[in-house]
């Protein structure tokens, strides 16, 4: 089973649109969606507006792959399960975010090999054709690691905090 998701706050009609595609043309019958608050109607796949958090982490956990906006929670999610990760990012030149911030998520795990990345519908169509059986990927931890967390204690313990300094303020 393929999961799509466009995350919990708005709609992502393009990634929808190219999934249904693709899935049409693949006949694939096992896409499952989370469309949002979508006017879009997909033909060939499976989808339902909104999903409860236990029922999320069940279908990230039970997918094969993970398709989805390049959104922290989903991409999150997917790494904790060693789930595969294809993300399409939303643009800010397209009215679907604020600016590229996804963008930038999308190249900076890409470069890591954490996720699959298609920029627009063209490619993650193509991506989708060609990928055939794909491996479980490497899980993370749902926790900060003992490091992080010492490194930020003594941060915040600190008598003039660096950050208070750099503001002006002692």
């Amino acid at each position: 089973m393929i999961f799509v998701t466009v995350g919990s706050q708005m709609p992502f009609d393009r990634l929808i649109a190219a999934v249904d595609q693709w899935a049409s043309e693949a006949g694939r019958t096992d896409v499952v969606a989370q469309i949002g608050d979508s006017e879009l109607t997909p033909q060939s796949i499976e989808s339902f507006e909104r999903v409860a958090p236990a029922e999320f982490e069940r279908l990230c956990t039970e997918a094969e792959l993970l398709v989805a906006h390049a959104g922290m929670g989903s991409i999150l999610t997917a790494l904790e399960n060693g789930t595969p990760v294809l993300v399409m990012p939303r643009r800010g030149a397209l009215r679907e975010t604020r600016n590229d911030h996804q963008v930038a998520t999308a190249k900076a795990l890409s470069a890591q090999g954490r996720v699959m990345v298609a920029m627009d519908e063209d490619e993650l169509i193509a991506t989708l054709h060609d990928l055939g059986p794909v491996e479980a990927s490497p899980t993370i931890s749902a926790h900060a690691s003992p490091e992080l967390l010492e490194a930020v204690g003594a941060f915040v313990a600190e008598p003039v905090p660096r950050w208070r300094s750099l503001l002006g303020r002692t």
